[in-house]
C-alpha cells in the first residue's frame, strides 16, 4: 500500500510548462488591464456626453419655461391689438356714412 511515487517528468520540463503557464497568466492579465483601460475611457466619455446632454436639457427647461411666459402674454396683446382695431373701424363707420 506503500508504494513509492515514481515521477515521470524532468524537473526541466516541469519548470518550463510552469514557466508557460506564468506567461499565459500575464499575457491575460494585461489584456484585461489593456480591456478596463478602454472601458474607463468609454465611461468617461459617456460621463462627458451625458453631462452635454443634462445642460442641453436644463437650457431647453429653461427656455420652455420663457415661452410659456410669452404664451400667457400673447392673449392680452391679441386681445388689445382686436380691440383697438375694432374700435378703429367702428370710429370710421360712423364718419363715413355722413
Amino acid at each position: 500500500m506503500n508504494d513509492p511515487v515514481t515521477i515521470t517528468y524532468s524537473l526541466e520540463e516541469v519548470l518550463r510548462r510552469m514557466e508557460d503557464k506564468l506567461d499565459t497568466l500575464q499575457k491575460d492579465v494585461t489584456d484585461l488591464k489593456v480591456g478596463q483601460a478602454t472601458l474607463t475611457e468609454k465611461v468617461s466619455s459617456m460621463d462627458k456626453r451625458l453631462e452635454k446632454v443634462e445642460s442641453e436639457q436644463d437650457t431647453m427647461v429653461k427656455a420652455i419655461s420663457d415661452l410659456q411666459g410669452f404664451r400667457s402674454l400673447v392673449v392680452p396683446i391679441v386681445v388689445a391689438v382686436a380691440t383697438a382695431l375694432l374700435t378703429l373701424l367702428f370710429r370710421l363707420v360712423p364718419n363715413s356714412l355722413q
